[in-house]
């Protein structure tokens, strides 16, 4: 078989060379697969493939990097246990290079199989099923389960793998299988032993609001009585969908700006860059390069951890790492022409595996297009009324992922003034639980009768290995500080200070806008010829909330990565997860960033890594339900004397010519509204406001 680019995903035929090199070093043995994915090739034997290429010198008798699998999975023997397991297969040699059995004190990532599993279970365990007699639903609704990680482990708690679900009832009177049952959530929450394969208990939730106790029964029978439907799909909502919206389209005529090459190598004006599919991180993006200058490394979302607020136990575990605990592949959606992207779209491909290991491609897994966004610069000259304007033209690329109630949009968008933006957009339904007739509650929100919306937040890390023309990188604090009169230097009390502090160890960081600190990732190698200055590029950090829980509680413990905003490192080999490599059940942080930094290693022009940790603190409101519209955080990563001079000084200024002018009165008419071809809009020097 040909092999692809040493930054190109595994193919299903990789995939299925990895299965059998380890099931032939298991023989006698039951193996579950979990995931497999492309191991990225050691940083050092990459690069030296990526210079030839990038120098145009790759020949057939080039050194390439050995193409490697990632394979996580269960062995079970004799002894009836599963034993977690990874090994590292090289698929061209179809031979195992790696192997490791993971310690008990850790947990693999969940699966769908096992959701799957414990729904079953559920479902036929006579606890469970008199449990739910006993709550008297109304007639005509059915129960849903909702599989949720336990969260951290109590101290009473065995090390065991368990499982936990969230349950509701929907009205399947409405006949429709996309009725919203998340109005009526039910106050029980069965515990499964995944290896006895057993309901072993079930936790009976609290009901009550302000004053009532944290704990114990308050509900009265007919649990759901006061409970009211909420529905959202367009044929269920009551009143219909609007009907005075127009078509409103993006037309590319000639097709889009970028290409895609090589299965992943995209090019889009200055930018070249690849995009690969994992199922822990999404879309990755890697070797970003800008007119010929490499600018990263390396580009993803490392972690996510959603904390929640409710006091009442078990709630105090209530705490998903969406990317640690379940792996996103089997969540990211499968994009749709039109709805998802809009304009000339290209789609990437995944590759993700059962329990038996045979790979399956997941179709449309990432989204590339392009969009606008409004005004990139301008400039009127007011002696002669000229005005020359540019349109931000962005590239994005796109992935979604849908766990349980919620859904996370992340994009990738590069523009044409050399900036990168990582955003990340929540939406889906708040997680709720069922509180008694007539309360309020501090620790969430009445959403709709029954249903109480609890406090919680989102925290993401984005980590970020630059390569600043070069893998010899330092990070420079800034600040803009003021300063005191004084008659020498500042006599009139208006200059302030501009404080650059060099990060020479690992550490973490916050922010700070009252003093407009940002991080220049900078190269002090390379100086800017015009301003003297290093090149580099830099960072303002979100100034978002970190995690509120108390640094003694379990949820604080387990998420030592959102205790900073950035945190500076020097790169080590497969360190990729701000929370750790294991999240599900742990007890506190371990191999994350928190340790990384711990290290305190000489990060002074050094091959370093930077993590932004960013988020929501999120009350619901009423305006939540029984959808949210998104919530909207975003960082940006920009030059900063990397150039010598705007970059995008070259993008064209011409006008658009599909767009018209309406008089804006009309409804009902044919076209909607008067509309004239293009041509002065204001009656004069129309020709000038563009070019």
């Amino acid at each position: 078989m040909a092999f692809p680019h040493p930054l190109s995903g595994l193919s299903v035929e990789e995939t299925n060379i990895a299965r059998e090199v380890v099931l032939a070093s298991l023989p006698n043995t039951v193996v579950d697969f979990r995931t497999t994915s492309l191991q990225e090739p050691a940083k050092a034997d990459l690069i030296k493939f990526l210079d030839l290429e990038h120098a145009g010198k790759l020949t057939a008798d080039s050194p390439r990097p050995p193409r490697l699998a990632r394979v996580h999975y269960d062995a079970v023997d004799g002894s009836k246990v599963p034993k977690y397991m990874e090994s590292v297969v090289d698929v061209e040699k179809k031979e195992r290079v790696e192997h490791e059995l993971v310690s008990t004190e850790s947990h693999p990532s969940l699966t769908v199989h096992e959701f799957e599993t414990f729904v079953e279970i559920c479902n036929a365990s006579p606890l469970f099923q008199a449990r739910i007699k006993d709550l008297k639903l109304p007639e005509g609704f059915e129960i849903v389960v909702e599989p949720w990680p336990y969260g951290g482990l109590d101290k009473a708690d065995e090390n065991r793998r368990y499982f936990q679900g969230l349950i509701f009832a929907v009205d399947a009177k409405t006949k429709n299988p996309d009725s919203n049952f998340y109005p009526f959530p039910l106050p029980i929450i069965p515990i499964m032993d995944w290896v006895k394969r057993t309901i072993i208990s079930i936790e009976e939730l609290a009901t009550g609001g302000n004053g009532d106790p944290l704990s114990g029964k308050t509900h009265a029978a007919g649990v759901l009585d006061h409970c009211h439907a909420a529905e959202y799909v367009p044929e269920l909502l009551p009143g219909g969908t609007r009907t005075d919206l127009r078509e409103l389209n993006v037309v590319q005529p000639n097709g889009p700006s970028f290409s895609v090459t090589d299965d992943n190598l995209i090019e889009w004006q200055k930018w070249r860059f690849r995009v690969t599919f994992n199922p822990r991180e999404g879309a990755v993006l890697h070797d970003i390069c800008y007119d010929g200058r490499s600018i990263l490394y390396r580009l993803g979302i490392s972690e996510m951890t959603v904390p929640y607020a409710d006091p009442r136990p078990p709630f105090h575990r209530k705490q998903a790492f969406d990317f640690g605990d379940g792996g996103i592949g089997n969540c990211t959606n499968n994009l749709e022409l039109g709805c998802d992207c809009l304009g000339v779209i290209k789609y990437f491909d995944g590759v993700i595996v059962g329990p038996d290991g045979y790979g399956h491609k997941t179709p449309n897994v990432i989204c590339l297009h392009e969009q606008d966004n409004g005004l990139n610069w301008k400039h009127t000259n007011w002696r002669t009324g000229r005005a020359v304007a540019s349109r931000r033209r962005e590239l994005v690329v796109q992935f979604i992922i849908t766990l349980a109630n919620y859904e996370y949009i992340f994009n990738y968008k590069f523009d044409q003034a050399a900036g990168i933006t990582v955003e990340a957009r929540a939406t889906g339904i708040v997680s709720v639980v069922n509180i008694d007739e007539g309360k309020k509650a501090s620790w969430g929100n009445v959403v709709s009768p029954g249903a109480l919306a609890q406090n919680h937040q989102h925290i993401f890390c984005v980590r970020i290995d630059p390569a600043i023309d070069g893998h010899a990188n330092t990070v420079i604090q800034q600040e803009s500080l003021p300063l005191l009169m004084d008659s020498r230097t500042n006599p009139k009390g208006n200059f302030y200070e501009v404080r650059d502090t060099t990060i020479t160890t690992s550490v973490g960081l916050d922010a700070a806008p009252q003093n407009n600190r940002c991080f220049k990732i900078q190269n002090l190698d390379k100086i800017n010829p015009i301003s003297g200055k290093p090149i580099g590029y830099k960072i303002v950090p979100p100034p978002t909330q970190k995690l509120l829980a108390h640094p003694n509680s379990i949820q604080a413990k387990r998420a030592l990565f959102a205790q900073h905003h950035m945190w500076i490192t020097k790169y080590k080999e497969n360190e990729l997860y701000a929370g750790g490599r294991y999240t599900l059940q742990s007890t506190i942080e371990k191999d994350g960033v928190h340790d990384a930094a711990a290290r305190n290693d000489d990060v002074l022009q050094e091959d370093i890594v930077v993590w932004n940790v960013f988020g929501l603190t999120h009350n619901p409101r009423i305006e939540d339900w029984p959808v949210m519209p998104v919530e909207i955080i975003q960082m940006n990563i920009t030059p900063a004397d990397f150039f010598a001079g705007n970059p995008a000084l070259d993008v064209p200024s011409s006008r658009n010519l599909s767009s018209k002018l309406t008089t804006g009165r009309s409804l009902n008419g044919t076209n909607g509204a008067t509309t004239t071809t293009n041509g002065d809009a204001n009656g004069t020097n129309g020709d000038n406001c563009c070019s």
